[in-house]
């Protein structure tokens, strides 16, 4: 019997939500060498025009969904000055990420990138253990010191370490934590940084870069490579929430990791970012880090299944 004709609400749910991980994965993937498909464009130029055009994208799409009022309600209840500031300060975060993740691919930073995004997760474990108090297990401090010895490793190596890899495993989880602490959505957070960074990219089009939208508009496929962008964006970003949603905690982190993966592999073969054998010997210590972790998050989803399975048992007995 195919897997899509199954009775049960809730395995069908499950496989919606894990088709929803691979296709946000996948289009995250597209994004990261969309900046080789819009040359001249320079990086920065084309996550310019990825600021304005998902600012386009998500308005419309609220609009057609008729939620934006909710959205615009939830930002209404932060009016005191120390909900601002929260509001406001991962703001710069954002931009920040959203910028590296278009001028990498095209500067040679693509594997560095990827990399960032690979510890992420290993650093969102470390922050909640030291922000929230949150305990690790064996497994979870296995994860976290291989990666550290993979990190000295190539600071030795290099005597340096990428500022690329550090910014977006260093300053991600701080945005996350953030916005958790403020009870924000993605979607909200996301229309609050856009919406303030929409009068910046004008300026930046109009007076900084004018011939950019020359380029951008110079023909038919240009322009719609340049429409797609945003679309792509918020459509990759809705089909992560939606599969955030659908699925167990430890299934999602785990299916996390198919988009580095797949960064990983364009930035070394698609898009020729420079690779070094000795840069094994530290990346593998990374990967045996994050192997600890999906074994954790494999032994806990096995743990949950046991003990809802153990649950649905007694209900029945009694």
């Amino acid at each position: 019997m195919p897997v899509w004709s199954t009775h049960d609400p809730h395995q069908k749910t499950l496989m919606i939500g894990a088709v929803l991980a691979i296709i946000s994965n996948l289009l995250f993937a597209v994004l990261y060498f969309y900046s080789t498909l819009l040359q001249p464009l320079t990086g920065t130029q084309v996550f310019i025009w990825r600021m304005l055009t998902m600012w386009l994208t998500l308005i419309s799409f609220l609009l057609f969904r008729g939620r934006l009022k909710l959205h615009l309600q939830v930002l209404r209840h932060l009016n005191t000055p120390k909900q601002l500031l929260r509001l406001l300060l991962p703001t710069p975060i954002f931009f920040s990420q959203l910028w590296l993740f278009m001028w990498a691919p095209v500067n040679d930073q693509g594997v560095q990138v990827a990399m960032g995004y690979f510890l992420f997760p290993l650093m969102m474990v470390l922050f909640g253990f030291v922000i929230f108090g949150e305990r690790l297990s064996r497994l979870q401090w296995l994860a976290v010191l291989f990666a550290f010895l993979g990190i000295s490793i190539e600071i030795i190596r290099t005597q340096s370490v990428s500022w690329a890899t550090l910014w977006v495993c260093g300053t991600y989880p701080i945005y996350y934590i953030i916005r958790r602490m403020q009870g924000i959505t993605a979607m909200t957070g996301m229309l609050v940084d856009l919406t303030l960074f929409l009068p910046i990219a004008l300026y930046y089009l109009v007076f900084v870069s004018p011939e950019s939208i020359s380029i951008a508009t110079g023909s038919a496929l240009s322009l719609f490579l340049v429409i797609s962008l945003g679309i792509i964006s918020v459509l990759a970003l809705r089909t992560n929430l939606d599969a955030s949603l659908m699925l167990p905690v430890n299934v999602f982190g785990m299916m996390s990791y198919l988009e580095p993966a797949i960064l990983f592999l364009l930035a070394v073969t698609v898009l020729g970012n420079p690779f070094e054998l000795a840069m094994l010997y530290s990346y593998g210590l990374i990967w045996l880090g994050i192997g600890f972790l999906l074994l954790h998050a494999i032994r806990q989803l096995q743990a949950n299944r046991r003990n809802k399975n153990q649950w649905q048992r007694g209900a029945r007995v009694s």
